[in-house]
């Protein structure tokens, strides 16, 4: 049975439960009796364990167990973990389950203000909000409702583990007036079952970083590339270190690496390759859009590095900041209100760099363009150097690879030696002799192509020869 197929099934039964709870939630409301049935008395499906859906029921159950209330029961704490999701969920699965919250109130013409929710001009549906799910939960039962309003704490695992929160709350509203929202993972998970990967957009302004090349295909020196170890064995023996040998007491959370040095020179790709450690998964690298974070407008920066930190949270994702200055600047010597509300942004930015439980990666060519309360706070910061003649004939040799045809003009060592150019250089070089090659028969690479270039490529930087 595929994990769709198999989240589909159990889906279906945790429906006919969730659908079983508001029914006895709406008797018990509307037509109390003693010998009435508490809506957790109704026992929930057992679920295939195969199925992503379920495979994730017992990691909140764990954390529900260990932070449970004293004043609640633990089969209500938990049974009221699994209905919130579920009433976040049914919005996107199953509609027609809410419509009963529609149910009006004839002496007032009008919905009842204890059911909350929000009637859907799109949608067409009713949208629950965090009133719904307390009377969903906890009735007409105070005592209930004000144990249960743990559910939307900020460090509760609903929130940490971007899971559902409430959104949305109109100003000098009450905070249960918000709409409870099912984050893009959590949907993800609870249908498809498949590996969530949020897409480009206002909500997450940054794209994946992918390449073909592999770690045999940089050409670094040997300090570097021990550098780039250790942040490697930081991603592979981060739990060992933190958890196991008890260490997460000291030290913070997650990592920061700063790499600085002229274009070219391998930031990007070494990032890219970061995310690939041997008999591990593979972590996402995703490279952020500056232009999408910074804004000309107070509060708006921060707003979108904290909707982007938030997404990215418990996800093992590396967040790779290309031409990072734009965001970590140097503060300025305060002169106005810009400066200091400038100065402020910066110090918000460093704290949320700080909280963040994952890698973090700011590039930059210059270092010096970076504020130093960020670089006191790198774990490491690398510098890519330009390379020399002997890196240089490495690059030309394994960029040219075996398959172009060079004339015997060609004379890599001397041009390994003669013209001072980074990876990335050299690879729009070769781009240009195929090209080149490929509008002649035969198809062959000779010098000219190689010089002519070359010289595109100087000019470039503003350099003759």
């Amino acid at each position: 049975m595929s994990a769709q197929t198999a989240n589909a099934h159990d889906l279906e039964q945790e429906f006919t439960w969730f659908s079983a709870v508001i029914q006895q939630r709406f008797t018990n409301y509307f037509q109390p009796a003693d010998n009435a049935p508490d809506v957790y008395e109704i026992p929930p499906p057992d679920l295939a364990p195969t199925s992503p859906y379920a495979k994730f029921l017992p990691r909140m159950n764990d954390w529900a167990a260990a932070h449970r209330p004293e004043e609640v029961p633990v089969n209500e704490w938990l049974l009221a973990h699994r209905l919130l999701q579920l009433l976040a969920l049914a919005p996107h699965v199953q509609p027609a389950s809410l419509d009963v919250f529609f149910t009006r109130n004839t002496l007032y013409d009008r919905g009842f203000t204890e059911f909350g929710g929000v009637s859907s001009k799109q949608h067409g549906g009713f949208l629950p909000t965090g009133e719904t799910a307390m009377f969903l939960l906890a009735g007409s039962d105070l005592g209930r409702r004000n144990a249960l309003l743990a559910l939307f704490e900020e460090n509760h695992f609903f929130v940490t583990e971007n899971v559902l929160t409430l959104r949305g709350q109109p100003a000098n509203e009450p905070f249960l007036s918000g709409i409870l929202t099912l984050s893009d993972e959590a949907l993800t998970r609870c249908t498809t079952g498949t590996p969530f990967e949020p897409r480009y957009g206002s909500n997450f302004p940054a794209r994946r970083l992918t390449t073909t090349m592999t770690e045999e295909d940089l050409v670094l020196d040997a300090h570097l590339r021990e550098d780039l170890q250790e942040i490697a064995a930081w991603i592979r023996h981060e739990s060992t270190i933190m958890d196991k040998w008890g260490l997460g007491k000291f030290i913070s959370p997650g990592y920061r690496a700063l790499f600085h040095g002229p274009p070219g020179t391998g930031k990007t790709l070494c990032a890219t390759l970061l995310g690939r450690q041997k008999d591990l998964p593979e972590r996402p690298v995703f490279r952020i859009d500056l232009s999408q974070i910074v804004s000309k407008y107070i509060g708006e920066t921060e707003k979108n590095l904290a909707q982007l930190f938030a997404q990215a949270e418990h996800k093992d994702w590396i967040l790779f900041f290309d031409e990072a200055d734009a965001l970590f600047g140097k503060r300025t010597s305060t002169k106005g209100g810009n400066d200091r509300y400038a100065n402020q942004e910066i110090a918000y930015l460093l704290q949320r760099i700080e909280a963040y439980n994952g890698v973090v990666i700011l590039a930059t060519n210059l270092k010096g363009n970076i504020d130093e309360a960020f670089a006191r706070r790198f774990q490491s910061i690398l510098y890519f150097p330009m390379p020399g003649p002997a890196q240089r004939l490495q690059l030309w040799e394994k960029i040219f690879g075996d398959t172009l045809i060079l004339a015997d003009d060609v004379d890599l060592p001397h041009l390994a030696q003669q013209y001072e150019l980074s990876g990335g250089s050299i690879v729009n070089v070769v781009r240009y002799c195929a090209l080149a090659a490929l509008r002649r028969e035969p198809a062959v690479v000779w010098q000219v192509d190689v010089l002519e270039g070359v010289r595109r490529e100087l000019r470039k930087g503003g350099k003759t020869g």
